[in-house]
């Protein structure tokens, strides 16, 4: 089966856009995981379509990634197809003041954009080191800014190959999950509604965002970033700090030192070892505190998920 739709992706894709057996380590900010069987990166609207309509004409699942910043993927890999949305497809434009821009294009880049157009209301993400696809899906935020506040419209895809126009109201963005998640449709671009600034202000703004993210997050380590959602009325970071799980360790996976609400690859960690660290302080927490905290980062060719 997977050799049949590694023949039918190179065909709408050209072979050198289909790689098999690619190692996820490479492609995930932890720097860790196993070989995807198929990893496809279309170039265009049509190739995505026509892609995802062969993995669910074949029945081979398939994941959509974007820059691999929130995901954590088995040692064992994923018995599927990864279809990645990154450099391949990252156009931005801008019109005014609103800025039109492909799912692959990374946040980072597209709020520097803004502010060299001198268009404010993308200072948040100026540190968020995934795309614009992944953000919508999850509603990323951040120093009090949410996708929810910037975007006017997204065009996604749904798994029958159908484009969709989607209205802000119509995406349903709330605290880190939008109907894009639930309804299991795939990002293809968004349209952002920002306003004027005066440049200097913008820029002075995401510096001191950055200056904020470097003292207080663990950004010379490997990670995911956030690793847990904000439980309500808590601060995942402080419970697991309060817990004693500061700098708890399970092979080269450790609780955050610097940040406790951040699990990092010190050095060497699979993915096991970073799933049963997590798992610990799931349930030291829980235990502790009576407070669930569910994971932020997204489980990719486990057992069970």
């Amino acid at each position: 089966m997977i050799q049949k739709l590694y023949e039918t992706l190179c065909h709408i894709n050209e072979t050198g856009n289909v790689l098999r057996d690619e190692p996820m380590s490479r492609h995930t900010t932890f720097r860790i995981g196993g070989p995807a069987a198929l990893f496809c990166t279309p170039r265009t609207v049509p190739q995505l379509a026509d892609t995802v309509k062969a993995c669910v004409e074949a029945g081979v699942p398939y994941y959509i990634l974007g820059n691999g910043s929130n995901v954590l993927v088995s040692d064992a890999g994923y018995e599927g197809v990864v279809i990645q949305l990154f450099r391949n497809m990252d156009g931005i434009r801008v019109n005014g003041t609103e800025l039109e821009a492909e799912a692959g294009a990374l946040l980072v880049r597209i709020a520097h954009l803004a502010a060299k157009e001198g268009l404010t209301g993308l200072e948040f993400a100026s540190g968020i080191p995934g795309t614009l696809g992944g953000a919508l899906v999850m509603n990323a935020g951040a120093y009090g800014g949410e996708m929810k506040d910037v975007v006017k419209e997204a065009v996604v895809l749904k798994p029958d190959g159908e484009l969709l126009r989607l209205s802000k109201e119509e995406l349903e963005l709330g605290y880190r999950t939008s109907i894009i998640a639930r309804k299991g449709y795939l990002v293809v671009s968004a349209l952002l509604e920002l306003e004027a600034g005066e440049k200097g202000t913008i820029e002075a703004r995401m510096q001191e965002l950055k200056e904020a993210r470097t003292s207080k997050q663990p950004l010379e380590y490997a990670s995911a970033g956030s690793t847990f959602k904000r439980p309500e009325g808590y601060f995942a970071g402080k419970l697991i700090m309060d817990a004693g799980l500061r700098g708890y360790a399970v092979g080269g996976a450790q609780v955050s030192e610097k940040h406790c609400g951040f699990v990092i690859n010190r050095g060497g960690a699979t993915a096991q070892n970073v799933l049963d660290l997590v798992r610990h302080v799931q349930e030291e927490v829980k235990k502790q505190f009576g407070v669930e905290l569910e994971l932020e980062v997204k489980l990719l060719g486990f057992s069970g998920n």
